[in-house]
C-alpha cells in the first residue's frame, strides 16, 4: 500500500506516490483537471485502483500565512476526498513546493516548453510535497 500526494492546480492535479515502505516518493503523473466533484471522483477512483492507504493534499497558503481561496478549494477537496473514498487525508503547507520544483526542472537537460513542462512542474510539486510528509513521519520500527 502506498501513500499518495496531491498538488492540486486550477488546470491539473499534479500526483504522486509512495514506494511501499513509505520513504521514497515517485512521479504519477497529472490528471486535467475537469472541475471538483469529477476532480474528486478520478482521484478516489485512481487511490483505489494503486491501492492507496492515505492522501496527502498540498494547501497553498501565502507567504505571509494567510489562506487564499486556493487554501480553501484544497480543504473542500480533501474533505470530499476523505467522504468518497473513506481514506485518511492530510492537507500539509506547500508554499514551496512549485518553487522548489521549477528549481529543479530548470537544472534539468530536457527543456520542453508549454503545457508539458507545466504538468511536470505540477508533477514535481506533488512529488516535493509527498517527500516532505513522508520525513516527518515517526520511523519507529518497520512501517
Amino acid at each position: 500500500m502506498t501513500v499518495l500526494g496531491i498538488d492540486l492546480g486550477a488546470r491539473r492535479i499534479g500526483l504522486a506516490v509512495s514506494d511501499a515502505e513509505d520513504r521514497i516518493a515517485f512521479p504519477a503523473g497529472v490528471i486535467a483537471s475537469k472541475g471538483p466533484k469529477a476532480d474528486v471522483g478520478a482521484v478516489a477512483e485512481l487511490a483505489r485502483e494503486r491501492d492507496v492507504r492515505a492522501v496527502v493534499v498540498g494547501l497553498p497558503i501565502h507567504m505571509d500565512g494567510r489562506e487564499g481561496p486556493e487554501a480553501k478549494a484544497a480543504r473542500q477537496f480533501a474533505e470530499r476526498l476523505a467522504e468518497r473514498s473513506g481514506l485518511p487525508v492530510e492537507l500539509l503547507d506547500e508554499r514551496w513546493t512549485s518553487r522548489e520544483a521549477e528549481r529543479v526542472l530548470a537544472g534539468s537537460t530536457s527543456r520542453r516548453k508549454g503545457r508539458r513542462d507545466k504538468g511536470r512542474v505540477d508533477e514535481a510539486a506533488a512529488t516535493i510535497l509527498l517527500r516532505t510528509w513522508l520525513e516527518r513521519q515517526p520511523t519507529e520500527g518497520p512501517r
